[in-house]
């Protein structure tokens, strides 16, 4: 007899794919872009670093307006779906003016398109996740729809990076072609996805109570221990991937001395990534979500404590990091927005009237501030050590200093985040009796005229 819990396979990847497309934003927005608007187009270095740190900034402010008003609507078409619909004009538009622009335009020109384009991305993303958080209220059945939609977001991201590569077009040699052949893949695939997802998956109609005013939201939203609890273990974990992230092509040429092989190793670490979802899908239905994560994260300090003893020409013990470090990747891929899934609860049960929207909105500015922080902290250290990113008279003191920035600092962050996870309070049975308290309060809301 088929589990009424479950969402069935061909919802379950509908929900998942909007996340496709969007995820190819990521690699032309941080890698190709800059490129393209300095070297291109002729644009002032600094002038185009200062745009797009303007534009991140408006990203951050953006994400809890964005959760609050989503939360807010209503209607028969759903509370996240018209998000999605809303979001494609902007979106499409200024991935086309961005990412193919005339000859001659400005700084002002590409901080307007940035900020068109991140505000359009937060339209589409946050209500994405709370949508997901919201199609089921069962404790394992949102790690699985979780997973659907982070499996989706690597793909993407997998796909964003080799295809350049497999129709021949060098990324660092013309970093324009490559943004104008996604240009025209995302303008036919993101309202492709979108159409599918918003046309084969149910959303909920209306907010589950009516708004709460601001004092009582911050004050319910400062008293959800879970909530703080985990936001601040994502954090640390946050940083943790975020200084290999930012790290690696550096660490694979200077430290490996191997930068013909970046693509093949970060191609085989997201692989692995997507391969080891069902395996921790199935371990946290055994131990439970946070207790799975926690060996995800435990292992990996076991296995990336090993990258900072390597040196030149170490490739092949490198690979095995980066497919064990992959496999342990598809934990933090799935399991901590399942949890969060989760803490929302918590704040429904005391009168928060499921602001889903407005917690994922936290979790979006946590994770940007997790990678601002990776790389404020990294890039000075480096210079501090005397390393030099053209590979000219680097130092045995400054190689050390990016292996350990690379290898040991991650395990220090990973063990915060371990340590605040390992006896989290919100397992199955806890998360269980919050919904029958929820579903007491709904019919009692229901019920008084």
């Amino acid at each position: 007899m088929p589990d009424p819990t479950r969402l069935g396979l061909p919802r379950l990847v509908a929900y998942g794919l909007p996340a496709l497309p969007a995820a190819a934003l990521g690699l032309p927005l941080y890698i190709f872009l800059p490129t393209f608007y300095t070297a291109g187009l002729g644009l002032p270095l600094a002038a185009v670093g200062a745009a797009l740190l303007a534009a991140r900034l408006w990203d951050v402010a953006t994400d809890p307006v964005v959760g609050l008003l989503s939360d807010r609507t209503g209607g028969r078409f759903g509370r996240r779906r018209p998000w999605l619909v809303a979001a494609l004009p902007l979106l499409v538009l200024s991935v086309w003016m961005l990412f193919r622009p005339a000859e001659g335009v400005g700084v002002g020109y590409l901080a307007l398109w940035s900020a068109a384009l991140y505000l359009g991305w937060t339209m589409l993303a946050l209500p994405h996740y709370a949508w997901g958080a919201e199609l089921s209220d069962d404790y394992h059945e949102r790690a699985r729809i979780s997973a659907a939609r982070e499996v989706a977001l690597v793909i993407g991201t997998l796909v964003a990076a080799g295809l350049p590569v497999a129709v021949g077009i060098d990324g660092q040699g013309d970093p324009g072609a490559v943004l104008a052949l996604l240009a025209v893949l995302l303008a036919a695939g993101l309202p492709a996805a979108v159409a599918i997802a918003v046309g084969f998956v149910p959303d909920t109609r209306a907010a589950t109570a009516p708004p709460v005013p601001w004092r009582q939201a911050g004050a319910l939203l400062a008293a959800n221990r879970p909530f703080v609890r985990l936001i601040a273990a994502y954090l640390a974990n946050g940083v943790a991937n975020g200084l290999p992230a930012t790290l690696f092509l550096l660490f694979v040429a200077h430290v490996l001395a191997a930068p013909e092989l970046q693509g093949p190793l970060l191609f085989a670490y997201f692989l692995c990534g997507v391969l080891g979802v069902p395996a921790w899908l199935a371990l946290a239905r055994r131990l439970g979500k946070h207790r799975a994560w926690c060996l995800a994260m435990t292992a990996n300090c076991l296995v990336f404590a090993w990258a900072p003893l390597l040196g030149a020409g170490d490739v092949g013990p490198f690979l095995a990091i980066c497919i064990l470090s992959g496999l342990c990747l598809g934990a933090d891929l799935v399991l901590p927005s399942a949890i969060q899934a989760d803490v929302v609860d918590v704040d429904t049960a005391a009168g928060g009237g499921r602001r889903t929207g407005l917690y994922f909105a936290f979790w979006g500015m946590a994770t940007k501030l997790a990678l601002a922080l990776a790389v404020g902290a990294a890039f000075p250290l480096l210079e501090l050590a005397g390393f030099r990113a053209d590979g000219g008279g680097n130092t045995a003191t400054a190689l050390l200093a990016l292996a350990l920035l690379y290898g040991a600092a991650p395990v220090a962050f990973k063990a915060v985040a371990i340590a605040l996870m390992w006896r989290f309070p919100l397992d199955e049975a806890a998360q269980s009796a919050l919904r029958q308290r929820i579903r007491k309060i709904e019919t009692e809301r229901r019920a008084d005229p």
